[in-house]
């Protein structure tokens, strides 16, 4: 079951990070920072919008506050519109912005790139899917961004699916057995997708019954044929270096899912601010 990251537990790990409770600059401000104060997250560039219930909890975590989300999740929204404000103290907003601002910057970034591919693709029925080349310790936010992106999450851990790749083939090999026995080991009942590289294996994962398959690396037009080799019943995923310029080819392909491990591991964080004034 897909659900929501635990929104407190990251913003309590990273406010313990940056030690937020003992702002040593801020507590020379003291009494003023008691002070009422207004925040507001400006877009500094055109984006979509992806973290404000973390943002929120980031604040939350060290005060009263009063968190306005101006827009939706998964919103479009223009440079200098605003898309969030929070209303506190001086000493809360002060210490709470630089956690708040690395998080939602980075999953807006997530979350715009994932659906500049997604629209990309949008004349052709394919979903465009993430992998588990994610920050460690934040893969949960980062498929979050996936999802609001318009993006669809590919398995969470190592436990959740067989993904059968070029070492596991490369074992098989040594240990003598066919793809069809090695996954009829499955007891668990997890999904099973089977990577291909060769022309030549496409047998073995038919008669594996395998209904499932990643094609890495490979032209559109050998996965249209590999595809027509396989059969209409079998649901491909192509992957390897795929970029929003060439989805729209891969998508015509015939391929059911596009993944992309860029669109966690190489996303640039956008450009957000956070602008304090008095109440």
């Amino acid at each position: 079951m897909v659900t929501d990251p635990d929104w407190h537990a990251f913003a309590h790990m990273a406010l313990e990070e940056d030690r937020a409770a003992h702002d040593a600059t801020t507590n020379l401000l003291a009494p003023q920072a008691s002070r009422s104060a207004v925040g507001r997250f400006f877009a500094g560039e055109a984006l979509v919008v992806a973290g404000l219930p973390l943002a929120q909890s980031v604040f939350e975590s060290l005060g009263d506050i009063k968190f306005i989300a101006c827009v939706a999740e998964g919103a479009w929204v223009r440079e200098s519109d605003v898309v969030a404000s929070v209303e506190g103290t001086f000493g809360v907003l002060l210490s709470a912005e630089r956690v708040a601002l690395n998080y939602i910057q980075r999953l807006c970034g997530i979350a715009t790139l994932t659906r500049r591919v997604v629209d990309a693709v949008q004349s052709h029925n394919v979903d465009i899917v993430d992998t588990r080349k994610t920050t460690p310790g934040l893969r949960s936010l980062e498929k979050y961004a996936v999802r609001i992106g318009g993006g669809v999450n590919h398995r969470f851990s190592l436990e959740d699916a067989v993904l059968w790749k070029d070492n596991h083939w490369a074992l098989l090999r040594d240990a003598g057995v066919s793809l069809k026995d090695a996954l009829s080991r499955n007891k668990t009942g997890v999904p099973v997708q089977v990577e291909v590289e060769h022309v030549d294996q496409l047998a073995e994962v038919t008669n594996a019954g395998v209904t499932s398959v990643l094609i890495d690396n490979q032209s559109p037009e050998t996965i249209a044929e590999w595809a027509r080799i396989l059969g209409p019943d079998v649901t491909i995923e192509a992957s390897g270096g795929i970029t929003p310029d060439k989805a729209p080819a891969y998508a015509q392909a015939g391929v059911h899912r596009i993944s992309m491990g860029w669109i966690t591991h190489s996303v640039k964080a956008v450009e957000m601010n956070f602008e304090i004034v008095r109440a």
